[in-house]
């Protein structure tokens, strides 16, 4: 939340724009970056004429929160209203979006999407967009765990005529999706007054709505298999949302007249694709619709194999390889969810392939080919092999060589690292993935991130955060050699070695061994603490509290970064790979491992002066085992 205050507070701080220069000290604050231009100008558009409308409306001792930061997400309500219902004497909230549009236009085919002149893509409804922020916050405040009834939504389109959004209103209205224009603000007025009291303020209700524990988040794979075969598990937001309703409509109309569509989601971690994914095949599954999840990633197929498939084979047989359709049948499936598209090969043939099928023909277009419309989710940010090549341009090279329309959804919003937006630009500032170099990590209550003076110390404070009912693992940088897994019985190789610690890796095969878990379910089964997970397992999984160790392939000397290829023991890198590939993939490899978590990251780098480096960009200077 960047600002609470009365409504009588706002109006009079909106007038010599006092307001407006402590939301922007606010958002630097909080996310690292400067607001642009645009949103500053929102706010000194619409926050005076919701002022204005609440002290109208005899409701100048209701508080407004504006820009609200949803509980393990990025994204912000503009405001939300927090007062006493009129009638209950209950806490009552009204989440407001506040939108500039002076006319909108929902889309042919599904009045859930819209169309407004500033945006080139479809954008959700805002009736649609309010009702979804109400649904996500009585899941996850527990001040509104199982009373809905305390919350209600609106849309305020300030600038816009009836005649110019009429369109909107083809999408049902309920207590959490309501459109109100300027044009008849007096209906707004009303509407506030039936679930606002003008006679209590509204300080002790935003207190109990901001003090209010967290519903702990539902990660992924605890509930993938109700999410595929039963009912959908997660609440999509804005433009997730679209890109989910842009698929199916994508999907009914290949289906009516028989062609192709291409579909790229992309978003850094934690932004939703693999739920999107998830609620996709699950939504396509129950209509009936053949459609198939693929993916490059050995442990992520593997573990929804087991989690969602477990006691129905029909659903194991959902999930697939990339390199399964090299003689699949054209069109044979509706749709195909294409998860984790970055890690794309030039072509599906291996050692293994036999010489009937080495067509040399590229992956891209057997994926392409297989289906009516081919959904790509990826991030270019998580490439971490050479000969990996899934990215926007490659995929729409193709699509437009061959003549297939293709739409391209981007998704901002950030689920992992505690819906902390600034860490997420915090990691790839420091790692040189985005201009501007280092800065000082700024602790924001949503993301915990802690430097460890010895791997002895990160394993006890993420043990001691196990003890208190947490998820944790550890990762490391692949620095270390890797010794064939051990005979049935005998202890786990420690390769990881540093100084006198000495851990073994996740391992490689597809069986437990002494106690530990197979390659694919070491991010997801407790007992894979125990040992250091590498890229290859932890890409693409999420827990609470995330372990990375940095090793002597990436140090800080002097004022940069510098990469050692003789320093990684990745197999994957031979000597033939250009040193700007595997400057690169290094610190790819280190942003995966870095965004991993959803409550806190320690990290630990074997170098002392990049050790050094971390401690004067961590403000938070506890010991590490500090709780």
């Amino acid at each position: 939340m960047l600002f609470r205050a009365s409504a009588k507070s706002v109006a009079v701080r909106a007038l010599d724009s006092s307001l407006f220069l402590h939301l922007t000290e606010r958002f630097v604050h909080l996310h690292g970056y400067r607001p642009g231009a645009s949103e500053i100008r929102s706010w000194e558009r619409s926050i005076p004429v919701l002022a204005a409308a609440l002290n109208d409306a005899g409701l100048g001792d209701v508080e407004i929160m504006l820009e609200y930061a949803l509980p393990l997400n990025s994204k912000r309500a503009d405001a939300i209203l927090a007062g006493v219902h009129p009638r209950t004497g209950e806490p009552s909230y009204v989440i407001v979006e506040l939108k500039q549009w002076s006319q909108a236009e929902p889309d042919e085919d599904d009045p859930t999407l819209c169309h407004v002149d500033a945006y080139a893509h479809p954008v959700l409804n805002p009736i649609e967009q309010v009702r979804r922020y109400c649904q996500y916050l009585v899941n996850f405040n527990g001040a509104l765990s199982g009373r809905a009834e305390r919350v209600s939504g609106v849309a305020f389109l300030h600038n816009a005529t009836e005649f110019g959004v009429t369109g909107l209103r083809e999408i049902e209205s309920d207590d959490h999706g309501q459109l109100f224009t300027g044009e008849r603000s007096g209906e707004f007025l009303d509407h506030l007054r039936a679930r606002l009291s003008d006679r209590h303020p509204g300080a002790h209700a935003a207190d109990e709505l901001l003090g209010a524990a967290t519903v702990p988040s539902r990660q992924l794979m605890s509930v993938a298999a109700q999410e595929v075969r039963e009912r959908r598990q997660f609440v999509l937001l804005d433009e997730q949302q679209v890109a989910y309703r842009l698929v199916l409509n994508a999907v009914r109309r290949a289906q009516q007249s028989d062609h192709k569509e291409v579909v790229i989601v992309t978003g850094g971690p934690g932004t939703g694709k693999s739920v999107i994914a998830l609620q996709l095949l699950g939504e396509l599954y129950r209509r009936g619709v053949p459609a198939l999840h693929a993916t490059g990633s050995q442990s992520f197929t593997k573990t929804m194999r087991k989690v969602a498939g477990a006691r129905r084979r029909e659903v194991q047989d959902l999930f697939k390889y990339f390199n399964s359709f090299m003689t699949a049948e054209k069109n044979s499936l509706g749709a195909l969810i294409c998860d984790e598209a970055h890690r794309i090969r030039e072509t599906s043939a291996n050692r293994y392939t036999r010489a009937e099928h080495r067509t040399g023909r590229a992956q891209i277009d057997e994926l392409i080919d297989v289906a009516h419309v081919p959904v790509f989710l990826l991030d270019e940010h998580q490439v971490v092999r050479p000969g990996e090549m899934g990215t926007v341009a490659e995929i729409e090279a193709v699509a437009a060589r061959r003549g297939i329309r293709c739409t391209v959804v981007p998704l901002d919003s950030q689920f992992r690292c505690g819906g902390s937006d600034a860490y997420l630009h915090w990691v790839v500032r420091l790692l040189g993935l985005a201009p501007g170099g280092p800065v000082t990590w700024e602790p924001d209550d949503r993301m915990r991130l802690l430097v460890a003076d010895s791997p002895e110390e990160m394993e006890t404070f993420l043990d001691a955060r196990r003890a208190q009912g947490y998820g944790a693992r550890m990762s490391a940088g692949y620095c270390w050699r890797w010794s064939p897994e051990p005979k049935p019985g005998d202890p786990l190789v420690a390769d990881v070695v540093i100084g006198d610690w000495a851990r073994p890796w996740n391992l490689r095969g597809d069986r437990s061994v002494s106690g530990a878990p197979p390659a694919a379910l070491w991010a997801t089964d407790p007992a894979g603490f125990g040992q250091i997970g590498c890229v290859y397992t932890a890409q693409g999984f999420e827990y609470d509290w995330s372990g990375v160790i940095i090793g002597p392939d990436l140090v800080w000397r002097g004022d940069r970064w510098v990469t050692d290829p003789a320093a990684s023991r990745d197999p994957v890198f031979k000597k033939s790979t250009p040193h700007a590939d595997v400057d690169r993939l290094i610190r790819n490899t280190y942003k995966v491992l870095l965004t991993r978590g959803m409550v806190g990251t320690v990290v630990y780098s074997t170098d002392p002066e990049t050790r050094e480096q971390l401690r004067r960009l961590v403000s938070e200077q506890r010991p590490v085992v500090a709780v």
